[in-house]
């Protein structure tokens, strides 16, 4: 019996433990492939648990522990890889200090990981997980008609006049680790996805997660802001299809939908009509507009996006699983 594309194959994980990663890790190793995962600490189990438990681990996953900031740490991760996806990087909304909690750790610890792809001769491709907000933020207006593609690059300015902290965090460690491959010669593909909702592998709640929780957790009121959603299996999903499809190249919008929060509001009325939700708007301007994204590119790694319906709903059923919310 065949046991896979991955057969034999080595690949690295930073940050094994988040919620891209996690289903990362799960979808590589149903495909056969051996998993290095990296993660701060690899003796809490809530960091591990979940990942330890996944069909495949106890023969094909090992853990090894890395820090961002450390150079050097990643090496033995790293070592006899074939691939790498670099997924770890801070990711928070809100932050005190946003130099040493954000940038830093994202700007710093993306070279770390390249410089030790640069040390291995093994590593045919690095797939980096960058985002939406190293995509958008360019100072053109956002509107219905306009169509948002990878052609775009986020200006850091703009980042830092609207304390955008995790998007200019995600810009710079993009940009920064395009000049390094570019000077190292490595192949390297990004990954930009929207917010990811779905289902949770991970006990603990991410932020992005978080941003559906909050509504139904007595919120009152729903942000007046427009949000582009995409599942976390197809984010996962692409990041191998980016590592497996030779001519893969450059960077890769993961957006299934983009919604005024007032309608992903209104997709969970219809789904769980019992539910309290919020049906009014944090404030009276006119609702932030909405503007599509490209998926042409998307599709040449051949995602099919699951539909937002469905993303939500499996969102709150994972919730009510891992007892966030019960009803």
């Amino acid at each position: 019996m065949s046991i896979g594309p991955g057969e034999g194959k080595v690949m690295c994980v930073t940050g094994a433990s988040g919620y891209i990663a996690s289903w990362l890790v799960k979808f590589l190793l149903q495909r056969g492939y051996t998993v290095k995962a990296s993660v701060r600490n690899p003796s809490d189990p809530k960091k591990t648990h979940h990942l330890a438990s996944l069909d495949g681990a106890k023969e094909r996953l090992e853990l090894f522990k890395a820090e961002l900031l450390e150079e050097g740490s990643f090496d033995s991760a790293i070592q006899g890889c074939d691939g790498v996806f670099h997924t770890a990087s801070p990711c928070l909304f809100d932050s005190e200090d946003p130099e040493a909690e954000l940038i830093e750790p994202a700007v710093k610890g993306t070279l770390n990981v390249l410089s030790s792809c640069a040390k291995s001769t093994s590593v045919r491709r690095v797939v980096l997980t960058s985002s939406i907000g190293a995509v958008k933020l360019t100072g053109k207006r956002l509107t219905p008609d306009v169509v948002v593609d990878e052609t775009w690059f986020s200006d850091p300015n703009i980042c830092k006049q609207l304390k955008r902290w995790y998007v200019l965090s995600k810009t710079l460690a993009e940009d920064a680790a395009w000049k390094f491959v570019k000077e190292k010669g490595i192949d390297m593909v990004t990954i930009n996805p929207s917010m990811c909702i779905g289902p949770l592998l991970q006990p603990t709640l991410n932020s992005s997660a978080a941003a559906i929780l909050n509504l139904m957790n007595g919120a009152q009121t729903f942000p007046n802001c427009t949000i582009a959603w995409v599942n976390v299996k197809d984010v996962a999903n692409a990041h191998i299809q980016a590592y497996e499809i030779p001519s893969a190249s450059g960077r890769y919008l993961l957006v299934e939908s983009v919604r005024h929060y007032s309608g992903t509001v209104r997709i969970l009325r219809e789904l769980y009509p019992d539910l309290q939700l919020p049906d009014k708007c944090a404030d009276d301007n006119p609702f932030e507009p909405t503007y599509q994204a490209s998926k042409e590119k998307a599709s040449s790694l051949g995602i099919e996006f699951i539909p937002l319906k469905i993303s939500l709903e499996e969102t709150v059923e994972s919730f009510k699983e891992k007892k966030f919310i019960s009803f």
